[in-house]
């Protein structure tokens, strides 16, 4: 009876251990044919799809980008209009595109069609009509590198935004990060190799974990316009303001020494900075870039699946994938790493909410100074405080997840502008009471986001009506060129010699 036994369970034993090699020996098949290429890449490929031939599971990762289902305790990857949500921000950008329309950020797969439906672009009926630059293209499409390639970089920043709107219909894609030819991360856009030369550094030396942040901050990062180029006056060339530090105080002492502003505030006159999305400078202050963590690591996690290791194009919210971002390096709980992440955010948010509310204050309390006869002179200390508190404040919320990445920077820069701020309101106080003014500003009502935008001069309604034409009229002939132009290009299959 013990001999059945034993050549039961050997027989059992010997069963499960080739089914194991059988399995190994067939995912190992799978593995050598997985990415047999189909199709042949040649120079700059704007179409994700035609990648995907080669690529598919990378693709099929990437096209969930389009989801909008995801919500987290502040953020979300689908529709939420944050001037709804904090009116006040209206008056903060009151003289700017962005006091007419601000909504959270979607996945990469809708980067054109934002730049499309946003107010913030108006409503260009024509070829070169619109104030924005083609510069504001840079980093929504995989068709930008093409067309730096075909024109040069210059004359493609000397243009308007309206002039290439059939030829940006591509989203941000395989070909703003991927050498056709090796598959190597590559560097696309001139303007960080350009930053790194300012610093005295050479991107060619940055190693492959390196390069897994460095195609991010190409598009992640705080940048300007620069107007004053020798001999590249026509052009609006992007730049990276790095050259005295990658900090919110040493770009703001950059931008001091250019005496650059991107507007003038309306009613304080103060001259604003916009921050736009350093993610990656305040990253770079953060511990998990201090532990070599990269930015693909958290947001782009290594995934398998039949039988096969790649890197998940899904690119968003690490806390909508915790299990292959967070558990790699941590032994938590989801629920204790998702607490934890949601404590620093909220704690940030209760200081950036109150700092953005005395930032709108003081724009409305310097506008009543000028009223009452205040000169420049008086004026000068209390502008630059408003100036440089707005633009640490706005370095931290444009940094979406900058109460994640650097939560001790970013605690200490709304610090700083909170009492940078209180100080300009006592010097506000002080100067209006010397004007005869005694008593508290009258506010509008902040809380009621149309009544701001009508209070600083704002038409909604007319502005979105002109939108509602052009997304009738313009964008689809654009996109209809666009497509007709790439059903001429020939995709080569590869030969199966």
């Amino acid at each position: 009876m013990k001999n059945w036994i034993l050549f039961g369970l050997t027989a059992i034993v010997v069963f499960l251990l080739a089914m194991l090699a059988y399995t190994i020996m067939d995912r190992k098949a799978e593995a050598r044919f997985a990415y047999q290429p189909k199709v042949q890449i040649e120079g700059i490929e704007p179409r994700d799809s035609v990648w995907g031939l080669n690529y598919p599971r990378q693709y099929q990762s990437y096209m969930k980008t389009k989801d909008t289902t995801f919500q987290s305790m502040y953020n979300t990857s689908g529709f939420k209009d944050v001037l709804d949500e904090q009116p006040e921000l209206v008056i903060l950008w009151a003289g700017y595109a962005f006091s007419k329309d601000y909504n959270h950020p979607r996945g990469h797969a809708h980067a054109v069609s934002d730049v499309h439906e946003t107010l913030r672009i108006g409503a260009p009926m024509e070829e070169g009509d619109g104030p924005q630059p083609s510069t504001c293209w840079t980093c929504k499409s995989t068709d930008v590198p093409r067309l730096m390639s075909e024109m040069g970089v210059t004359e493609y920043y000397s243009h308007k935004l309206s002039d290439f709107g059939s030829e940006v219909i591509n989203p941000i894609g395989c070909a703003d990060c991927h050498d056709p030819k090796t598959m190597n991360l590559t560097i696309t856009r001139p303007a960080l190799i350009e930053a790194y030369e300012a610093m005295g550094k050479n991107i060619n030396e940055a190693s492959h974990q390196e390069m897994r942040s460095l195609v991010c901050a190409q598009c992640h990062v705080e940048y300007y316009f620069d107007k004053t180029k020798e001999g590249k006056e026509d052009a609006q060339y992007l730049t990276f303001p790095w050259h005295k530090g990658m900090d919110a105080q040493s770009i703001e002492a950059y931008f001091d020494e250019i005496d650059f502003t991107d507007w003038t505030h309306p009613l304080s006159k103060a001259k604003m900075l916009k921050a736009q999305h350093p993610d990656y400078e305040l990253y770079t202050t953060g511990v998990h870039h201090k532990r070599g963590v990269s930015c693909a690591d958290c947001h782009m996690p290594y995934k398998n699946e039949g039988g096969q290791k790649f890197t998940d194009h899904h690119i968003g919210s690490p806390l909508s994938n915790v299990e292959n971002s967070c558990f790699v390096c941590h032994r938590e709980k989801k629920e204790d790493l998702m607490t934890d992440v949601f404590d620093r955010q909220r704690k940030i948010k209760e200081g950036s909410s109150q700092l953005q509310k005395l930032i709108a204050k003081a724009h409305l309390e310097a506008a009543k100074a000028w009223e009452l006869g205040a000169t420049e002179s008086e004026m000068d200390q209390i502008l630059k405080g408003i100036r440089h508190s707005q633009w640490r404040w706005d370095y931290v919320v444009a940094s979406h997840g900058g109460a994640f990445h650097a939560p001790l920077e970013s605690s200490r820069l709304i610090s700083s502008a909170t009492n940078l701020i209180q100080e300009t309101r006592v010097s506000l106080a002080r100067l209006l009471a010397d004007k005869g003014h005694n008593k508290p500003v009258e506010m509008p009502d902040f809380n009621d986001k149309a009544e701001l935008q009508a209070y600083i001069g704002l038409d909604i309604e007319s502005e979105k009506a002109a939108k509602e034409k052009f997304l009738e009229q313009v964008v689809p002939k654009w996109l209809k060129e666009g497509k007709q132009r790439e059903a001429k290009k020939e995709v080569k299959t590869v030969s199966s010699k």
